[in-house]
């Protein structure tokens, strides 16, 4: 296939493109940066709403990516207001461009997030649950629904909901792993929050399997099977690393170091279920946390 792939510096992105190269499949990155004369590479501004629809012809399907670090920096309101814009916009420009062509792309795989959710305690989500309340479920849907163009246009449109992605390349489990290897490590607040998590192969290998599978559309969990609690998690790290995790965050301090953000992305639970995924007999490279983060920890040393 020939793939158009934004977002192609970050976390997902960086890990997706080689694989795709490696199964044969040509891949064109939409940069924002100046060009560097590249052939494989054409530029855009979503900021500004500039996208030549031409950049997109020839291809059979495009991959989004894009999007504001969410845990950088505290959420001022210019903060939250670029969380939301370089989602929502970059989506709209990019799926209007679609919609304008004459031959369009069959499938559009954008990324969204569970976030969709919000903070829903012990309750098992699946694609079919409401979306929360709360600045996040407001982001997601509003993300979500700036793809409407393309998917009226007839295109297959599969919105990707991510969970906390495990990479040894950035992310969380980058910042967590200082901490406790000084066997700082503990429990964010009570610790019987959800959290919902999947391993960077399987990150990759779930927008493969929607590129490739043409009954998959809509919202997708790109969760693990294995949702975890915020204590499971720091225990399972503890135990990856050989360290202990005696030094728990009370909620009150994650609220005085990281604001807003604390409710939102550390205290908030959701228990969510790749229920989509299942049913089409995705198989799961990393099911289980203790393999995932043995794998990860063991791979880059």
């Amino acid at each position: 296939m020939n793939i158009v792939v934004s977002g192609s510096s970050g976390l997902i992105g960086s890990a997706l493109v080689p694989e795709l190269g490696a199964a044969k499949h040509n891949v064109k990155r939409l940069v924002r940066r100046a060009l560097r004369g590249r052939e494989a590479e054409a530029h855009w501004d979503p900021a500004a709403g500039s996208l030549d629809p031409k950049l997109l012809e020839g291809c059979d399907a495009v991959v989004h990516l894009g999007g504001e670090n969410i845990a950088a920096g505290r959420w001022t309101a210019a903060k939250k207001r670029r969380i939301r814009d370089s989602r929502v916009r970059s989506t709209k420009v990019l799926s209007e461009a679609m919609a304008r062509l004459s031959r369009a792309p069959k499938v559009l795989v954008c990324a969204s997030a569970i976030g969709y959710y919000g903070d829903r305690g012990s309750e098992l989500l699946t694609e079919e649950s409401a979306p929360g309340s709360g600045f996040l479920p407001e982001v997601c849907r509003a993300w979500e629904a700036a793809a409407a163009p393309a998917a009226k246009k007839g295109i297959r449109v599969v919105h990707m909901r991510f969970g906390v992605v495990l990479s040894r390349k950035g992310g969380a489990l980058t910042k967590m792993l200082l901490p406790f290897w000084l066997g700082l490590g503990g429990k964010v607040g009570s610790g019987s929050q959800y959290m919902s998590w999947i391993a960077i192969g399987d990150a990759v290998g779930a927008l493969q399997y929607a590129l490739e599978h043409e009954a998959l559309r809509g919202p997708v969990n790109a969760v693990a099977p294995n949702p975890v609690t915020n204590l499971e998690f720091t225990r399972a790290l503890g135990r990856a690393l050989h360290r202990p995790t005696i030094f728990p965050m009370p909620a009150a301090a994650a609220r005085l170091v990281f604001g807003e953000m604390a409710d939102a992305l550390l205290l908030s639970s959701a228990r969510v279920e790749p229920a989509r995924l299942k049913a089409g007999g995705y198989r799961f490279r990393h099911p289980a946390l203790d393999e995932a983060l043995r794998h990860l920890l063991e791979r880059t040393g």
